[in-house]
């Protein structure tokens, strides 16, 4: 069920590049496993400066926010960061941030 939801949000984010009518730059996509259980997977575009995620099953796009140190995400209740030690942080539901690892 998670390779389905993985391979549907492939297949969202190619067609929103296609949609916008830019030629698709580097990407990257990263599944994490978080302190608390928590898993998702993160879409990046070099042309975009939104993040794409897939979160408790349910596809969610954040906008970048100004940060002082590192790079940071928010939207729809949940905000990813991204430290400039490449930590991963991520806080949604109303619980406090955890931290997170690529798997």
């Amino acid at each position: 069920m998670v390779r389905h939801k993985a391979i549907l949000l492939g297949i969202t984010m190619l067609a929103v590049g296609i949609s916008g009518a830019r030629q698709a730059g580097a990407q990257t996509f990263q599944t994490y496993r978080c302190t608390d259980g928590t898993q998702f997977i993160v879409g990046l575009y070099d042309y975009d400066k939104r993040a794409f995620l897939q979160i408790d099953g349910e596809p969610v796009t954040l906008t970048k926010r100004l940060t002082v140190s590192g790079i940071r995400y928010a939207g729809a209740g949940i905000t990813l960061t991204i430290g400039k030690t490449g930590t991963i942080t991520v806080k949604h539901l109303k619980r406090p941030a955890t931290a997170c690892a690529v798997i």
